[in-house]
């Protein structure tokens, strides 16, 4: 929000995480699916109201050493230097450019910032709606998705099989529920 005066009034929202999940999606041997999450991240959004979202600013961050794929030995390898390298670069941000109405949902277009490579990406928002919970709180909530070719972010890894499959897909899926808490 380029003017002080939209800024002044804007509406505030930080990301909920205990209401709030981070997955993705990748083709393992092109034949079966293997589904991740991340545990801790951040955001923050804001807004025109409390209902119009057109032009939001979205910021949010990710802790890669969170990652999750029910599998232990794997999750190791992924935050390895073949990998996230979680030690050198501990976080994923996004941060948007643009927050468009499409047909029923949004167009969110920004940055996306991984093991030091920023690209821009365009993913889709679903917009939930909006409700007060039990303790007064005004709560938004977006299924945020879209794909994203991991090569172009540094993570090349590659393998094949003996049988010479493809051990791991480019491609990766990415599915964000979250829940934004507008703030008093």
């Amino acid at each position: 929000m380029s003017d002080t005066a939209t800024a002044a009034t804007a509406t505030k929202w930080t990301l909920d995480p205990t209401h709030s999940e981070i997955q993705f999606k990748i083709k393992h041997l092109v034949i079966s699916t293997v589904t991740g999450s991340f545990k801790s991240f951040q955001g923050s959004m804001q807004s025109a109201s409390d209902d119009n979202f057109e032009n939001a600013q979205v910021e949010f961050s990710l802790n890669v050493d969170s990652i999750d794929t029910n599998q232990e030995m794997r999750d190791g390898h992924l935050k390895g230097e073949e990998f996230f390298d979680a030690a050198k670069y501990p976080t994923i941000k996004f941060e948007s450019t643009s927050f468009v109405k499409d047909g029923d949902g949004y167009k969110v277009t920004g940055n996306l910032t991984m093991k030091d490579v920023t690209k821009p990406v365009t993913l889709e928002a679903e917009y939930g709606g909006s409700a007060v919970d039990f303790y007064g709180n005004h709560k938004a909530g977006f299924e945020v998705t879209g794909k994203i070719n991991r090569k172009e972010f540094g993570l090349t890894w590659g393998g094949i099989t003996e049988a010479g499959a493809i051990v791991l897909g480019d491609d990766v899926k990415l599915i964000a529920n979250v829940q934004f808490a507008k703030q008093a």
